[in-house]
């Protein structure tokens, strides 16, 4: 699993949209109240908790970058996806706090 910081994944995705590449999946795994406070644009919210159950509905060749709160839950997840398969995890290191932070100084923070 690769880590990257807010800085480095608002990079990435500019690259990506610039080479005309596929981008990755934006997978939230926080709570729904949480997201509905703060996202990422075009993240998708699948909770932690659901996952082990919606893993059908996820690509296992797409790359991911699984976001939460601060960066653990993200990172625990990403470990699961890589023991059930899938090969290109990214977890954003710092989570949305960080990413407000550093990135985004709009983005509500909680």
């Amino acid at each position: 699993m690769r880590q990257l910081s807010p800085p480095q994944l608002k990079a990435y995705l500019e690259q990506q949209v610039i080479e005309n590449s596929p981008l990755p999946l934006l997978l939230d795994v926080r709570e729904p109240w949480e997201y509905q406070i703060c996202h990422l644009d075009n993240a998708v919210l699948i909770p932690m908790g659901t996952l082990p159950n919606q893993l059908s509905t996820l690509d296992r060749q797409q790359e991911i970058v699984v976001i939460c709160h601060h960066g653990v839950r993200s990172q625990q997840v990403g470990w699961f996806l890589e023991r059930v398969g899938f090969k290109d995890i990214i977890n954003l290191v710092g989570g949305v706090a960080a990413w407000a932070q550093e990135v985004d100084h709009n983005m509500p923070t909680y």
